[in-house]
């Protein structure tokens, strides 16, 4: 069993099923992808394991652990850092401020996480008296990826991170997650850019209507004809 897993997943919202039997799962130090067309239950599968919708069958399991009704907050108290697609700064509060706002959960000197955040992201340094709404779309990215390090993960949950984005800063963004999965942190994401996300990924999950059509690696995924023919634009 992976280290984080949804398993088997059904769910949905209002009586309508969106999850229909799905498993997603990460091991440490890797990075998983979730892809798929627009409505497959991308977001919604990242959000049944993080707790943020329940789940009708199927379970949550972390390091063996069954999680499936702990609420988001307990989560991230085991480990869990979440990074939603939209309002995920607060653009009133400086760089710096949002940074200690993700420390929130710590009761030990956190100076030493601030300084590996910088080292990751140099310009939020640079930035860190900067109101956060003043930044680029990039940088705010940056600072919701920091701020959720602050609380030392051991999963890292990535709902869409490049959306808005432009290429360059795509690429950037996708560098600093393999260095941060490099650290032995598991790294989960959804992503649009599909091509893109695989290239980096250990292991690709393609949802389709709420199930799983294809699972293999990154690599793997990025050979297979029909993947790139139905989904990768050939």
């Amino acid at each position: 069993m992976s280290f984080l897993i949804g398993k088997d997943m059904i769910g949905g919202y209002g009586g309508a099923m969106i999850l229909n039997g799905c498993t997603i799962g990460v091991e440490k130090g890797e990075i998983a992808v979730i892809v798929g067309p627009n409505g497959a239950g991308k977001s919604t599968a990242m959000k049944a394991i993080f707790g943020m919708l329940s789940l009708n069958q199927g379970g949550v399991f972390m390091d063996g652990v069954d999680i499936t009704h702990l609420k988001p907050q307990e989560r991230v108290m085991l480990g869990m850092g979440f990074v939603p697609q939209t309002a995920n700064i607060f653009t009133e509060m400086t760089v710096e401020e949002n940074l200690e706002m993700g420390a929130f959960i710590r009761r030990d000197d956190y100076a030493d996480t601030m300084e590996q955040v910088y080292a990751l992201f140099p310009i939020l340094k640079e930035k860190r008296r900067q109101p956060a709404g003043e930044l680029s779309g990039g940088q705010r990215q940056q600072v919701a990826v920091s701020r959720a390090l602050m609380t030392q993960p051991k999963v890292l949950m990535l709902d869409e991170p490049t959306a808005g984005v432009s290429p360059i800063v795509m690429d950037e963004l996708f560098d600093r997650i393999i260095d941060i999965a490099k650290t032995g942190i598991a790294i989960l994401m959804v992503e649009q850019n599909a091509r893109q996300a695989l290239e980096i990924a250990d292991k690709g999950y393609v949802l389709v209507q709420g199930e799983n059509r294809y699972t293999d690696t990154g690599a793997a995924l990025l050979a297979n004809p029909d993947v790139r023919q139905a989904f990768l634009g050939g």
